[in-house]
């Protein structure tokens, strides 16, 4: 493990401008992630959470500010972020075993080794067997763990998910959640999931990071401390301190004033 932060952000600040003026997004927005942690981003809508993992992803300059991964400064996209977006982004004319591949073809960093990685990937999380089948003959979940297998392919250092499950109906987004998180910890890698469902931040993460409205600023960080049997999101849920994280979350964004 590294002894500093794998990410750093830096009064970090974000405006746009509209026929209407400038709309200021983001505002003085400061954090360390540390390496093999897992963060999760909770805000009111419109309050620019997608836009601050755009600009760690390299996406979108900010107006001022820094971030910085494994000690680079993020000057546009890197291929030590990998990206999940809302949905799973699988191209139907390809096979699985194709789309896992897809990042790996764009980086051109197809070869005997990554190719091997992609493999073991498929078969270690159970879809090996369906390699040669097309995105259309899965289920939601399952299409869900080809897009982390084709983001884990390129072996990022950071796991971005922006609002990762919200595609999939809520007893598959349970699940797949679950899996997505035993997978994400197997495999030793940082995330940061960005999310409007507080019991799917608080089930995931070890931090929350609660934004204010627009201009988002951080309002709060929660240090989640749960007692259950199994650090899985499905076991955490059922634990005695969930309830108060929530109400406490919940308060903090003011969604019901």
């Amino acid at each position: 493990m590294r002894a500093g932060p794998l990410v750093e952000i830096k009064k970090l600040s974000m405006t746009f401008h509209s026929p209407a003026g400038e709309i200021k997004a983001l505002g003085n927005i400061s954090l360390e992630i540390m390496e093999g942690e897992f963060v999760s981003i909770v805000g009111p809508s419109g309050c620019g959470k997608s836009t601050l993992l755009n600009m760690v992803a390299g996406l979108i300059k900010p107006a001022s500010g820094e971030i910085c991964i494994n000690n680079k400064t993020v000057q546009g996209p890197t291929s030590l972020v990998g990206y999940m977006p809302q949905s799973d982004r699988l191209f139907e004319w390809r096979t699985i075993w194709k789309n896992v591949l897809l990042g790996l073809e764009v980086q051109k960093k197809v070869d005997k080794h990554s190719r091997g990685y992609a493999e073991e990937l498929l078969t270690k999380y159970g879809l090996y067997e369906f390699r040669n089948s097309y995105p259309s003959q899965l289920s939601g979940g399952m299409r869900q763990r080809v897009a982390l297998i084709r983001t884990l392919a390129i072996n990022p250092e950071l796991l971005l998910l922006d609002e990762a499950f919200s595609a999939l109906d809520y007893q598959t987004r349970l699940v797949v959640a679950d899996e997505v998180k035993q997978i994400i910890s197997r495999e030793n890698k940082t995330a940061v999931l960005v999310t409007h469902d507080i019991a799917e931040a608080i089930s995931m993460a070890e931090r929350v990071v609660v934004l204010t409205k627009r201009p988002g600023m951080i309002k709060n960080i929660h240090h989640i401390a749960l007692t259950c049997s199994e650090k899985t999101p499905i076991k955490c849920r059922e634990a005695l301190e969930f309830k108060d994280y929530f109400n406490k979350i919940w308060k903090e964004l003011d969604v019901h004033v």
